[in-house]
């Protein structure tokens, strides 16, 4: 699957841009419309989803495991790409009043769109509901609105990074995104949500802050992002 955000949308952390890297080396970043070609031109049978220049959504089912499906779904301009299976689905159905039709992307379509507006019920508070292994990335037009998360132990892998011309993209393929995002690419880091209204944060230790250390030995990825545990001792004097 493949996300794009305009930088209107969504800015992305500071430590996930590589410094200099636009301005040094163009050559080793496409741009956001390139990307979005190349995925297309690799996946024939994919789909794809522009909402005007804000952003752009693609997915395609080849090459998908059994344990991880791809789907993709749009409700009341929330637009949704979600991979994996939710372990908890029918209970979860239950929970927020739905049919048993509904799938995992329309699940936490409806989830978010539970939770979005209910301060100070954060729409971060429904992922800790999940159960199972995923990735999704949920662009709510309305309100220009970023969200995504991954499972807690990084079942199903997820990427981003910052094209040539500054935009977020998400993806599975860190490949994929190598080609347009340089080194201004990341795994996204597992237990972890990003919105574009208050940014990464662990939803597993929300009070933890959440760091992105450069890479300096070569990796393919530019910047690794950990959940910060610091170890407070006390002291008597």
């Amino acid at each position: 699957m493949l996300a794009i955000f305009n930088s209107t949308v969504a800015h992305g952390p500071e430590e996930l841009r590589s410094p200099g890297e636009i301005s040094t080396s163009p050559d080793l970043k496409k741009s956001s419309s390139a990307l979005l070609s190349s995925f297309l031109d690799a996946f024939t049978q994919s789909i794809s989803v522009k909402m005007d220049e804000m952003a752009s959504m693609a997915f395609t089912h080849s090459n998908q495991s059994l344990l991880s499906p791809r789907s993709f779904a749009v409700k009341d301009d929330c637009f949704g790409l979600f991979e994996g299976t939710l372990q908890n689905l029918p209970s979860l159905r239950q929970q927020y009043g739905l049919s048993k039709s509904i799938n995992e992307v329309l699940l936490v379509i409806e989830a978010y769109k539970t939770f979005r507006g209910r301060a100070p019920y954060p729409a971060s508070k429904m992922v800790g509901h999940l159960q199972g292994q995923f990735a999704f990335v949920i662009f709510d037009r309305g309100t220009g609105t970023v969200f995504t998360a991954t499972d807690s132990n990084g079942k199903v892998p997820l990427y981003w990074g910052i094209t040539a011309d500054g935009c977020l993209s998400f993806s599975g393929d860190a490949e994929l995104l190598k080609s347009a995002c340089g080194k201004s690419l990341a795994s996204f880091p597992q237990g972890c949500f990003y919105s574009s209204t208050s940014g990464l944060r662990s939803y597993e230790y929300p009070k933890n802050k959440v760091m992105g250390i450069p890479n300096v030995d070569g990796e393919m990825l530019g910047t690794a992002f950990k959940v910060v545990h610091e170890n407070i001792s006390a002291s008597t004097v």
